[in-house]
């Protein structure tokens, strides 16, 4: 192993054996699921990189404090534990548990929108983020820099906001239009890209002068707080945990997936500062849609697991690693002259397929193409974060384009190896090499709302 990249800090205690099939195979399971990976059984994945979302794998720590969880309905003090690091971390007086990041959207986001016709402002909103927002009534609002779409770019934080679009976006809307800023660490669809500190504290300066509430989408806070040590000047001699608190210290709310950086398979977050009012008009609506506010669908095991993998997920040793992980499957990619964007991110490897595949256009998801393809190939499931994801205008009801057409590598934490990458590399430049056989796809059933979690497809032409 070359040493640029560091080797996993743990060792393996259990395994789970992993199925293989056949290329005849895989085309009749592809078939079966409407050409949409998410429908695949996940047996028949043989390296599933779909998400990194509640598919890591948990320490030894984690699993023995899941033995003292407190199942109490009403005030289990496995909730007054995972309280307490919560604090620790962010610094905010009030905090509730959820079963997962878009339970805490749920209950949060609509607590903001007070009219119709208001806005939510991100450097990127994903996808359930993107629903969410819209089933409270109001709009989202891009507002990532330039340099995320060119590729190319050796750009430390392609995840930045553009500040002067965003005081542009303001003053066209009006103030008292925008329900919030979110900012999205790391900002995951611009290609798994950090934030800087200096771009967070300059938002957070623009939303007080405006008097607008800033929210962290934090799932990968801690990635995005690496990044920061590694390449923004002034960081490099401090602690994760100290460069965590002070991108929480630029927020007035913090809302997380802890499916991520909180190293487990469930679990949300929502932390408010110190605006009493709003915590408890979220405890309000978390009742009825999560459950009561010391367990808010969460059970005393779960957030045993989670206080835990809260503070490992802080560890630069394990963030060296993970990061190391992404950046040698990204880094075999590209000397092989795939389309990946650069520098890579801290979750995933996102292969741009709209240089991939340049003769399929937008409305045919080429990203779709490259990913179905590869699991044909090698049985990889990946996922497409382009045309497809972005979905419909809600009011025009058109296709959205999406500037970049990605397919997200997303990997699992402490789950594969370094020659599960090489496998995935391989069949990923294997089928850059036939990329002139891919084929379009086009909808057999289209759903209404987050449509690539559930549509189905047929390729255009069929298969080869």
């Amino acid at each position: 192993m070359d040493k640029k990249y560091s080797a996993e800090p743990y060792r393996i205690k259990m395994v789970e054996p992993i199925k293989e099939t056949s290329r005849q195979e895989r085309e009749m399971l592809l078939k079966n699921a409407g050409y949409n990976p998410f429908s695949l059984k996940s047996e028949d994945v043989y390296i599933d990189l779909l998400t990194d979302s509640g598919t890591g794998a948990m320490s030894q720590e984690q699993w023995g404090a899941m033995m003292v969880g407190d199942e109490a309905y009403a005030g289990s003090r496995s909730f007054f534990k995972l309280e307490s690091v919560v604090r620790n971390i962010t610094g905010y007086q009030y905090f509730m548990p959820v079963h997962q990041g878009r339970g805490a959207e749920q209950v949060l986001l609509p607590q903001l929108v007070t009219k119709k016709g208001m806005y939510y402002i991100s450097n990127i909103h994903f996808d359930t983020t993107r629903a969410h927002v819209e089933l409270a009534g109001a709009r989202a609002l891009d507002c990532v820099i330039e340099a995320c779409f060119d590729i190319d770019l050796d750009h430390p934080f392609k995840g930045n906001f553009d500040l002067d679009q965003l005081e542009r976006i303001i003053n066209s809307k009006g103030k008292e239009n925008i329900a919030g800023i979110i900012m999205t660490i790391t900002n995951n669809s611009a290609g798994g890209q950090p934030v800087s500190m200096e771009n967070l504290r300059a938002v957070k300066q623009i939303a007080n002068k405006y008097q607008i509430p800033t929210i962290i989408d934090g799932a990968r806070y801690a990635e995005n707080a690496f990044f920061i040590k590694q390449r923004e000047k002034g960081y490099e001699d401090k602690t994760i945990i100290d460069i965590a608190r002070e991108e929480c210290s630029y927020a007035d709310i913090f809302l997380m997936s802890a499916k991520k950086d909180g190293l487990v398979n469930m679990g949300g977050i929502i932390a408010i500062k110190d605006n009493e009012e709003l915590f408890n008009k979220c405890k309000v609506t978390v009742i009825p849609y999560e459950g009561f506010p010391t367990y808010g669908g969460m059970n005393g095991r779960d957030m045993e697991a989670l206080s835990v993998g809260l503070m490992e997920g802080l560890d630069e040793r394990y963030l060296r690693h993970r990061t190391d992980q992404v950046r040698y499957l990204g880094d075999k990619l590209k000397a092989a002259g795939v389309p990946i964007q650069y520098p890579i991110g801290g979750h995933a490897v996102f292969v741009e397929c709209k240089r991939f595949a340049p003769h399929i256009p937008s409305y045919q998801f080429p990203a779709l193409s490259v990913t179905n393809a590869i699991y044909l190939e090698a049985g990889i499931r990946a996922v497409e974060i382009g045309s497809l994801l972005l979905g419909r205008d809600p009011d025009t009801h058109e296709n959205k384009v999406s500037e970049m057409e990605l397919m997200r590598l997303t990997i699992p934490r402490r789950v594969y190896t370094y020659k599960h990458m090489d496998v995935v590399a391989d069949a990923v430049i294997h089928v850059y090499q036939h990329r002139h056989e891919l084929k379009g796809y086009e909808f057999v059933y289209e759903s209404p709302i987050l449509r690539h979690f559930t549509s189905t497809f047929k390729p255009i032409g069929g298969l080869k």
